[in-house]
């Protein structure tokens, strides 16, 4: 049965040699997964499992045991992977011997010293049992390998003090390179030692001999007389003698070494106090290390030093540590109090509040630093926020009075002009001199609610990033540690954290509440609610933004809430936003229509009245140039961003747009009205021009300097043609293309609309040019009392007749001047007025003599024909009814006669009729 995993495999270990107890780190493939899979470890033949602890499948922390051998593989064994090998060693190294004088971190009990060679305990100090230094010359050690010396005396040691020392290793271990002179001069030391310790032993005795001299007489007598008067009778004086001689003796003794043991009792206190000087020296000195570190801001420094002594002297019951340890805790105090007054300071970056509140943690700070933080970060965003909405709206205010000399109040309205862009295209499209007056006015500088808002924004997305990270981190754990050592304050802060989730939902909220009610404020007041509106406004508005610049700020909006976004906060928290975003775009809408009417009233002013080939001014081109620019503005606003929702949305709004858009077209067609009905006086013609492409017959335009009232209605009725089959539908697509709801609505209505002016127009241009035409026609007919019953025979077409035709050619003269495509319309109507008239004047006739019948059906002929390529069902009918009422003509000759007189009268105004041939103008239907 195969293993599930490949067997552990050690590739590095380090350190790669120590002595035994040194922890090593043991990196590899394969070596567990996890600490319950990891089964045996052996580091050169011992086992080190006890002490290992588990990483993570390539890396094992332990510590080395006593091993035998000294360097051997490392050794893993795992459940899942079995025993494994290894492609590194490790080298076992002995500890070095540590001398009493010299420096070691273990303290060396000095009061109980072990001699080996005399096998028993010693309860004096060993400064005089072993010296630094015996031979007394200059020490030079020399780096032998240690197991070469081994080899070389086995069994045997370089201590002086061991029972097994051999002089020649401690030599080549300390003297290898001493010169000989050197070494008699060590002999010669160590001869004055000996005799030192020699005269010290002899000069001790000879200093008591007196003492035991007299005690040895004493007992001499003591014994004789015992021996002479028996023991009873000498008790007394005996045991007074032998009190005298020891009192004596002690007094000797106290004389002799009361000045020696005074001295060493000193010697022995002062060491003590040295040596506890020396071995507690971290808390005597740690006071004024963690003022120094303080200073210098090395807080780990003073963390971990008061770790330390918190473990060592937290509990003491010695009253001089327990003063020393109260001081250590003053200053502590005093550090987490500047610490947590560094944590709330702000500004502060992210890196420095995790430091502050990780500091704060390890010094057991009482309460929460890290939700203190996120709390005065939180009150900080909010007062930027409205600092910077006070600024502007006093800079405002402060600048106000100065916005109103000639130079800075151009206009209320500052804002680049569609009209002004259009009339410089017209201009170099068609060579003339006009010029944008609203160009060279917008160099203006951008209006405080504009720089409000780009700084807000910029203000909320630099600072809410590092106050979510924040929470973040405080949600986390990481607040504390980086590598999850600390697992029961990350378990706190967890809980904590869970706790105060609502809390901090409820800050986000109110941070995005205020940003957006500022910008409501500055923006959109009437949006906000009255007690809002004096906490979040206080704005002069003097004028509302222009579209243009409500689309720069929603783009800056819009770039915001990506930003935010991207900080993976709850949607729900942005939904206040998008909302927000919805509103500016649906009211940009509002004013970029707005403005584009009142751009489009303005039109008026810069209709040029020059005429193309087509018969039109450029003013329905500039129309539809407005429209389309102005719908260009919007395209951003209209396209919708993800998590957008379509401004089209609410009913509301699609019904004002369409409102909007409608009032736009009915406000160009208003315009078109009023430059064709404008007083003649009010016109300027200064520029006028006219397309001369085409004959002139009667050159009544371009030789005057004027425009009559019936030209302009030409001029109108011409744009009005092309508007309702060309702009309007081009128009219509535009919206569709934009998203606009009742498009269908907009162009009927827009239709109607242009209809009726255009029929309004039409009709006061045949009132205009027909009736005169029609009013002169009786009187022609019966001027010099003509009777059609008392006439004589016809010989040609009489001249009310050939006058009516001329004042048609000429009116077919002006519309053909104007616009082609009009005469087949204007020449109908006129005809269908003269031949009405006609047929009612006929049908007045009481009788008819033979030659008034011929002379009336002459005329009525001569007419028809002249006119046949613009008569209408009207007009047919017209003429047909005027025959009707005519005598019959019963002879040939008559008829005869009749088409003699017709060709005559064609031949003689050929030159005038070419205008009513075919081939001159298409026919339309009216």
């Amino acid at each position: 049965m195969s293993r599930a995993r490949q067997p552990p495999l050690v590739t590095g270990i380090s350190p790669n040699e120590g002595i035994s107890w040194t922890k090593v780190t043991i990196r590899g493939e394969n070596l567990g997964t996890g600490p319950t899979d990891l089964i045996g470890l052996t580091i050169c033949g011992h086992n080190c499992l006890l002490t290992a602890e588990w990483m993570s499948a390539s890396k094992i922390v332990c510590r080395v045991g006593q091993a035998k051998n000294d360097k051997g593989d490392i050794i893993v064994t795992t459940k899942s992977g079995g025993k494994g090998t290894s492609t590194v060693s490790f080298k076992l190294l002995k500890p070095e011997k540590i001398g009493i004088l010299d420096q070691s971190a273990v303290w060396v009990d000095e009061m109980n010293y072990y001699d080996m060679r005399t096998d028993r305990n010693k309860g004096i100090p060993p400064l005089s049992l072993r010296p630094a230094n015996p031979l007394g010359i200059e020490i030079d050690k020399a780096r032998f390998p240690q197991k070469d010396l081994e080899s070389l005396f086995p069994g045997m040691s370089a201590d002086f003090t061991s029972e097994n020392f051999s002089a020649a290793w401690y030599l080549i271990e300390n003297h290898s390179t001493t010169s000989f002179d050197q070494l008699k001069t060590a002999v010669v030391n160590l001869k004055k030692q000996a005799n030192k310790k020699n005269e010290g032993s002899l000069a001790y005795v000879k200093g008591g001999l007196s003492t035991f001299f007299e005690a040895q007489d004493a007992l001499s007598a003591i014994h004789q007389k015992l021996e002479a008067d028996g023991t009873e009778k000498v008790e007394g004086s005996m045991t007074q003698k032998l009190e005298n001689v020891l009192n004596r003796a002690s007094n000797t003794a106290d004389t002799l070494f009361q000045e020696v043991l005074g001295r060493k009792d000193k010697a022995d206190s002062t060491r003590n106090a040295l040596n506890v000087l020396q071995r507690f020296k971290f808390l005597f000195n740690l006071p004024l290390n963690i003022e120094r570190n303080i200073q210098k801001g090395d807080y780990d420094v003073v963390i971990n030093d008061y770790e330390k002594a918190k473990s060592l002297f937290g509990k003491t019951e010695v009253q001089v540590f327990k003063k020393y340890y109260a001081e250590v805790e003053t200053r502590i105090e005093a550090l987490r109090e500047l610490l947590l007054d560094k944590l709330l300071e702000t500004p502060s970056t992210l890196h420095d509040q995790k430091r502050y509140i990780r500091y704060l943690s390890d010094l057991h700070a009482p309460g929460d630093p890290a939700w203190q933080c996120i709390g005065a970060q939180h009150q900080w965003i909010l007062q930027l926020m409205h600092n910077c909405k006070e600024s502007y709206v006093k800079e405002q205010k402060g600048s106000n009075s100065l916005l109103h000399s000639p130079m800075l109040d151009l206009e209320s309205d500052v804002r680049p002009s569609p009209i002004g862009h259009l009339s410089q295209t017209a201009s170099l499209k068609r060579g003339s001199s006009f010029q944008s007056g609203r160009d060279d006015a917008w160099r203006y500088k951008a209006p405080q609610q504009v720089t409000f808002v780009e700084k807000l924004t910029k203000l909320v997305v630099s600072q809410l990033p590092n106050f979510w990270k924040l929470w973040i981190s405080y949600v986390n754990g990481s607040l504390f540690s980086e590598t999850a050592e600390k697992s029961g304050q990350m378990e706190r802060s967890k809980k904590n954290a869970r706790q105060r989730q609502n809390d901090f939902k409820k800050m986000i909220q109110e941070v995005m509440h205020s940003l957006v009610k500022l910008i409501r404020g500055a923006l959109l007041p009437f949006s906000l609610r009255e007690g809002e509106l004096r906490q979040y406004g206080g704005w002069e508005m003097k004028s509302e933004l222009s579209g243009q610049w409500l689309t720069h700020v929603i783009q800056t909006v819009r770039l915001s809430s990506e930003s935010l976004t991207a900080l993976e906060i709850p949607n729900d928290m942005l939904q206040i936003i998008q909302d927000l975003i919805l509103d500016l775009r649906v009211r940009c809408i509002m004013v970029t229509l707005q403005h584009t009417a009142e751009d489009i009233k303005r039109l008026a002013e810069k209709e040029d009245w020059v005429v193309d080939n087509e018969g039109l001014t450029s003013l329905p081109s500039q129309f539809e140039q407005c429209i389309i620019h102005s719908l260009q503005s919007l395209k951003t606003v209209l396209d919708c961003k993800p998590g957008e929702a379509s401004v089209f949305q609410q009913q509301k709004t699609q019904e004002d747009v369409c409102q909007l858009s409608i009032g736009i077209m009915q406000v160009f067609i208003d315009c078109l009205e009023q430059l064709s009905t404008k007083p003649d006086g009010d016109i300027d013609t200064s520029h006028l021009s006219v397309d001369v492409s085409s004959p002139d017959l009667f050159g009544s335009i371009h030789e005057d300097s004027s425009l009559s009232s019936e030209q302009r209605l030409l001029i109108a009725l011409s744009n009005c043609r092309y508007l309702e089959r060309h702009t309007f539908l081009n128009i219509a697509e535009h919206f569709e293309k934009h998203g606009f709801q009742g498009v269908d609505k907009i162009t009927q209505v827009s239709m109607e609309s242009l209809k009726e002016l255009d029929q309004r127009l039409f009709e006061m241009y045949i009132e205009f040019k027909a009736d005169p035409i029609v009013g002169s026609l009786e009187p022609g007919i019966y001027a010099g009392y003509f009777d059609w019953k008392d006439c004589l025979a016809p010989t040609g077409v009489r001249n009310y007749l050939k006058e009516a035709l001329v004042n048609i050619i000429a009116v077919h003269a002006e519309v053909f001047t104007i616009s082609k495509d009009l005469v087949p319309r204007v020449m109908s109507r006129v005809v269908e007025a003269v031949s009405e008239e006609l047929s009612r004047l006929m049908q007045c006739v009481s009788s008819f003599s033979k030659n008034g019948a011929l002379q009336a059906k002459l005329e009525i002929c001569a007419l028809r024909d002249t006119v046949a390529i613009y008569l209408t069902p009207e007009s047919k009918s017209s003429f047909k009814q005027a025959l009707e009422a005519l005598p019959q003509l019963s002879s040939g000759t008559d008829r005869k006669l009749l088409e003699e007189l017709l060709n005559k009268f064609k031949s003689s105004m050929h030159l005038q009729l070419t205008c009513f041939q075919a081939s001159s103008s298409a026919m339309m239907k009216t």
